[in-house]
């Protein structure tokens, strides 16, 4: 299955795309403004607490988390026309430079005495506006260079350095801020974002096809999918995925500090081995032949489930360790498959305009079932919310699989 070859211990398609010099000199910086970003998953909501008036740090840790994300989805929309015109290696550029100007003023407002609450969340905001697009140009930025199984192993190296972010950037975050406050950790994330448009900016990349003339921004994005029933289909299958999975970002806390009576130490733990799985299952599809993309699809939303329903067992953390564990051990290759499905199945011309409809689309899911998730965690307990997610996960993969089984069934009308 593995395409190594006695004496290398490196897997042939790993070994192929370190040989392509724009790959080698660019994923090191890739995962160092993964890492970046990975301390601000903790930086932000830790700053806001220490901001916030008496009484309302909650709150404004709240909106400053919000902040940092969903401006995107409206950056998406709106700024569409002007960024169908650019490169994707310019607008992964431009959206670094934008991240590394605006965080790295939230340090020095801090000095300055003016970083208000309200300097602060805008700060935030401002500075995810093209974000949508960045990542869309991040994603597209290797796809003149690779195809087949070359294409699927670029995705997962992209993949693993977000996974490993997801496990060393909180470590990280929670050592240095022993040390110093949280508002330097954002300021070293604008550091990176400041690398990356550096380095991406002198590196030699193919042009590639120029957009196509009628591009229309997010929503000529959309339009396209709704003329893909195949792309359609895996944008709304992945929308319920990310929907199902918020209430897992409100329930574990709960979970651990509730019914298993611990602290946070066992919280990082939980999400420490939901990304070690993460790593090796995305590694591992890079490794490996390409598998039919939809099968695996469904596959690992269904295993995802399947490790979630863990929770339901009591008296010890281990089972629901294991669960969580094999939840992102089959999850690892999703955003790999997923990505390379779009790029073969998208003209180049069009790829960055439908990545960035992607995105704005999925960046909403996440937050609404946070947000249910709290609504239902007022009413049932934690474990049982955990545990139902993971049912409508089964139910998210279960369900397209009987329609296409159906479908095949069916005589064919002459």
């Amino acid at each position: 299955m593995f395409s190594a070859r006695p004496g290398h211990p490196v897997p042939g398609p790993y070994r192929s795309l370190f040989a392509v010099p724009a790959f080698r000199r660019l994923m090191p910086v890739f995962a160092l403004s993964d890492l970046g970003d990975g301390m601000t998953v903790v930086a932000v909501a830790w700053l806001a607490l220490a901001l916030g008036p008496e009484g309302g740090q909650g709150t404004l840790a709240g909106v400053a988390v919000a902040a940092h994300v969903l401006p995107g989805a409206l950056g998406a929309l709106v700024l569409g026309r002007w960024a169908r015109r650019m490169t994707p290696r310019r607008l992964l550029v431009t959206d670094s430079a934008l991240r590394a100007v605006l965080l790295g003023a939230i340090p020095l407002g801090y000095l300055a005495g003016v970083l208000t609450p309200a300097v602060y969340v805008a700060l935030l905001g401002a500075s995810s506006l093209l974000h949508a697009w960045g990542r869309a140009g991040k994603h597209a930025l290797f796809a003149p260079l690779f195809t087949g199984e070359r294409r699927v192993a670029a995705n997962s190296v992209i993949s693993t350095s977000l996974w490993s972010a997801t496990i060393a950037g909180p470590a990280l975050a929670g050592l240095l801020a022993g040390a110093v406050s949280p508002v330097w950790i954002i300021g070293l994330d604008a550091v990176t974002f400041a690398v990356l448009a550096f380095r991406t900016s002198r590196t030699a990349l193919p042009d590639g096809p120029p957009p196509a003339p009628s591009a229309g921004g997010v929503g000529e994005g959309i339009g396209f999918l709704r003329r893909r029933p195949e792309l359609l289909g895996l944008l709304v299958i992945t929308w319920v995925f990310n929907f199902a999975f918020g209430p897992v970002e409100v329930g574990l806390p709960l979970f651990v500090s509730g019914e298993l009576n611990a602290g946070p130490g066992l919280l990082g733990v939980y999400w420490a081995a939901f990304g070690t799985g993460g790593i090796i299952g995305a590694l591992a599809l890079g490794a490996a032949r390409r598998p039919p993309l939809w099968p695996a699809i469904l596959t690992i939303i269904a295993g995802h489930g399947i490790g979630l329903f863990a929770f339901a067992a009591t008296g010890s953390a281990i089972p629901s360790l294991i669960g969580f564990t094999f939840a992102g051990l089959v999850y690892g290759p999703y955003a790999a498959l997923s990505f390379t499905l779009l790029q073969d199945r998208t003209p180049a011309r069009s790829l960055t305009t439908v990545l960035a409809a992607r995105n704005a689309v999925l960046l909403t899911a996440s937050p609404l079932g946070a947000g249910l998730g709290g609504l239902l965690l007022d009413r049932s307990s934690a474990r049982a919310v955990l545990v139902d997610c993971g049912v409508l996960m089964v139910l998210v993969a279960v369900v397209p699989a009987l329609w296409g089984i159906r479908r095949r069934s069916l005589p064919a009308h002459a």
